[in-house]
């Protein structure tokens, strides 16, 4: 049996990609602070759920 070519385009990071679903007006505002501070908005919400995650209940 043959395999079917693979459509669409190689995964590039070592990470997942996820889909979320985030109002603009969070959305919005976050992206501009996270680029004042020369983040991105990857870093900022990765940096967010460390600390949910880490946090004791």
């Amino acid at each position: 049996m043959t395999e079917k070519p693979k459509i669409g385009r190689p995964a590039t990071g070592k990470t997942p990609v996820r889909s979320v679903r985030v109002p603009d007006t969070i959305w919005g505002p976050a992206v501009e602070k996270a680029s004042a501070e020369g983040k991105t908005i990857t870093e900022v919400i990765t940096e967010s759920l460390r600390r949910y995650v880490a946090r004791k209940r």
